[in-house]
């Protein structure tokens, strides 16, 4: 067991803790462009695993999944058991100690990605020496589950001198060097929709022109992977205490960005 153990990557020999414990955080980025009619362009998941592992000895770990079937282009840490994986889609491994990403992967297939939030825009700028902003937010194929830390950003153009707002929630600001319209939602409360309204002034003798910015989204949803993706079971074999173990999902925004 000892020459076992020195080859085993990452593990100290003869380690032991007090507390054993194995968490978990899947963790989903999903980079969405949605153009002007609301269609969407392109989406994609990229998605950790990401492990934060203190067990004494040497435990065997395997991790099921109830769909893996959606992990079509995946990588994985050096203590994966490939021929397992390949054979069962089961991740088998002897865990290094302390903090790393178990497996990666990716899913491209817009059948597969669902838009946790939706964005309705209207962004004017052809009305002479006033811009006129209407945006909408409000949360879409969450299962139910809070959509938090909602920031919306806006790069105005170099025309723009400032903005007056009015926000059902949170608060807006704009930053007249570098021309950004930003707007802190934070949560978003099922029955209140996110509105934000008002105009923009445009330097005096500008000559007005049509300006199509891109909004940036950013948001965090606890307990949910957006891909579906979900673990079946986390079974530990070689030791024979049992380990406090947990898993948690997380999908935030990556690049997603709605086109006016």
């Amino acid at each position: 067991k000892q020459w076992y153990q020195r080859r085993v990557r990452g593990r100290r020999q003869g380690v032991k803790y007090a507390n054993n414990e194995a968490y978990f955080d899947c963790v989903e980025d999903v980079d969405v462009i949605i153009d002007a009619n609301g269609n969407v362009v392109s989406a994609e998941i990229h998605g950790n695993i990401n492990c934060n592992v203190h067990l004494s000895g040497m435990p065997d770990l395997s991790m099921s999944f109830i769909n893996p079937r959606i992990l079509d282009d995946v990588s994985f840490h050096p203590c994966v058991r490939l021929k397992r994986w390949e054979s069962e889609k089961v991740l088998s491994f002897i865990p290094p100690d302390g903090n790393f990403v178990l497996m990666s992967y990716h899913i491209s297939s817009q059948n597969q990605v669902a838009i946790p939030v939706y964005v309705r825009a209207m962004i004017n700028f052809n009305e002479g020496q006033i811009g006129k902003v209407d945006i909408t937010v409000g949360p879409k194929q969450t299962l139910g589950k809070t959509v938090d830390n909602v920031v919306i950003s806006v790069p105005m153009p170099k025309e723009v001198t400032g903005c007056s707002m009015t926000a059902s929630v949170g608060t807006y600001t704009f930053d007249p060097t570098s021309k950004q319209l930003r707007w802190d939602i934070g949560k978003i409360q099922p029955l209140k929709v996110p509105t934000m309204r008002g105009t923009c002034t445009i330097i005096a003798g500008a000559q007005s022109r049509a300006a199509h910015p891109t909004i940036h989204v950013d948001f965090k949803i606890s307990q949910l992977a957006v891909s579906g993706l979900k673990v079946n079971r986390l079974d530990m074999f070689n030791e024979s205490y049992k380990p406090f173990k947990g898993v948690k999902y997380i999908t935030k925004a990556g690049n997603f960005q709605v086109r006016t």
